[in-house]
């Protein structure tokens, strides 16, 4: 809840960082933040800030996956079309996470999950063509934009699976992404000076309170937290926030900017979640019959 709630929240926030500043400045100076909360959270805790060589490469490769192309990519989207419209292409992220995760980490698929998850990319097909409809963009800008989003959405599903895989696992979740932040936002900084020359920023109020929220709320408190729960339930369950996201933002923008819900985004909307509580639901567990006795399974404490 505490994820999609925030995670929901962040296309406005994406908007504000956008126009005087690049775009890749932006990631930067995000993730240099999200970094640095990082590492103050692993000292608190008194955690061995050094990674072995290995786990080092691995946090440098996560880093440039989450941090470096998914980011750059998305904050791209966004100069080509709505907000709204980068949110909902987002929520497909549960289709590679799905795929990615079953032919990698061997993540078993049930019918119930895949006719959820069939039901919900209906839902979001029904929003993702509302969005369109309303941008009113040209046709150029949109293929463009649905690109670049997508592009993020593969960089974001591959950075999921790796937080998957037994060597991730193995390693101090805090300081792992406080290196993998680290390491992505140097990569930022690097892009960034080279395609669009020195550091610039925009001190506005506006701007310095949005490259905060969403350096230590949107990434420093939620990544931690959307990452165990990959890790407790696998890439393909856990992309269930991305179809949930898109519904907040929505909200969000009716809250703030007077966004107005039509019949299709409201049928997408309750079609999507509609199939997320078919695929997440868990089925009831059935009373083994031997004889004349029942025996009920009994979960441990």
């Amino acid at each position: 809840m505490l994820v999609t709630l925030i995670w929901g929240s962040t296309w406005i926030v994406i908007t504000g960082q956008l126009g005087v500043v690049p775009p890749s400045w932006s990631v930067t100076y995000r993730f240099a933040v999200a970094a640095i909360a990082m590492f103050a959270f692993a000292i608190i805790r008194r955690e061995r800030l050094w990674l072995e060589p290995k786990a080092m490469l691995f946090a440098a490769a996560l880093g440039l996956a989450q941090f470096t192309f998914n980011f750059n990519f998305v904050y791209r989207a966004e100069q080509h079309i709505t907000s709204g419209l980068v949110a909902v292409l987002f929520a497909l992220l549960i289709v590679p996470n799905t795929l990615l995760g079953r032919a990698f980490l061997k993540t078993p698929l049930e019918g119930r999950f895949l006719a959820g998850a069939g039901i919900a990319i209906v839902g979001v097909g029904l929003m993702i063509l509302h969005e369109y409809r309303a941008a009113a963009l040209d046709a150029s800008e949109v293929l463009l934009g649905t690109a670049l989003t997508l592009a993020g959405v593969m960089s974001a599903s591959t950075a999921n699976v790796m937080q998957g895989t037994r060597h991730a696992r193995a390693q101090p979740m805090v300081v792992m992404i406080a290196w993998a932040m680290l390491f992505g936002a140097l990569a930022d900084g690097s892009y960034a000076w080279i395609t669009t020359g020195p550091p610039v920023i925009e001190t506005t109020a506006t701007y310095i309170g949005g490259v905060l929220y969403l350096g230590v709320i949107a990434s420093a408190v939620t990544f931690p937290l959307y990452f165990t729960i990959i890790r407790a339930v696998g890439p393909g369950q856990a992309a269930w926030s991305s179809v949930l996201i898109p519904i907040i933002a929505m909200g969000f923008s009716t809250a703030f900017e007077n966004y107005r819900w039509a019949m299709l985004s409201i049928a997408g909307g309750i079609v999507a979640l509609i199939g997320l509580v078919i695929a997440v639901a868990k089925r009831p567990e059935r009373p083994s019959v031997s004889g004349n006795m029942v025996s009920v399974p009994v979960e441990a404490d």
